[in-house]
């Protein structure tokens, strides 16, 4: 694989092996991508905290896939199916959006399992406005 310096200027990488067309109508984890795609990449070791999604909260109203800058939120038959962990940089533009009340998105630390932070998920908070994790109370808005 070339390194970035080494392509020419307005380069087009193509990210499929196979004919784009075809391999755009299959699920993103089906498709042959190319060792130049940013698919084959993992960015998994910058996140220092990464969301994690509570399925018995979420409305599936796929906020947080149209606002994720990486992609990587995943879904299965019209339903949110979790997060692509090989591509998310954990920048919580997912947990921000997320307009569930607690949030079907929260941030935790990267280190701490999925059972554990189920474990810690808070409770309805009545009469709760929306803040915005980032700027009231810490990451999780409480």
């Amino acid at each position: 694989m070339k390194n970035w310096q080494e392509f020419e200027a307005g380069a087009v990488l193509f990210p499929f092996e196979k004919q784009g067309q075809e391999e755009l109508g299959k699920h993103n984890n089906e498709r042959t991508y190319t060792t130049n795609s940013s698919f084959t990449a993992s960015v998994a070791n910058w996140r220092v905290e990464k969301p994690v999604h509570n399925k018995e909260v979420c409305i599936n109203c796929f906020n947080c896939w149209v606002y994720c800058p990486d992609a990587s939120i995943l879904s299965r038959e019209g339903k949110m199916s979790g997060i692509d962990y090989e591509h998310c940089k954990g920048c919580g533009v997912c947990v921000d959006v997320c307009p569930t009340n607690p949030k079907s998105l929260l941030m935790f630390d990267n280190l701490e399992s999925e059972q554990e932070a189920l474990a810690k998920w808070p409770q309805k908070a009545e009469g709760l406005k929306k803040k915005s994790y980032r700027t009231e109370g810490g990451y999780n808005g409480f």
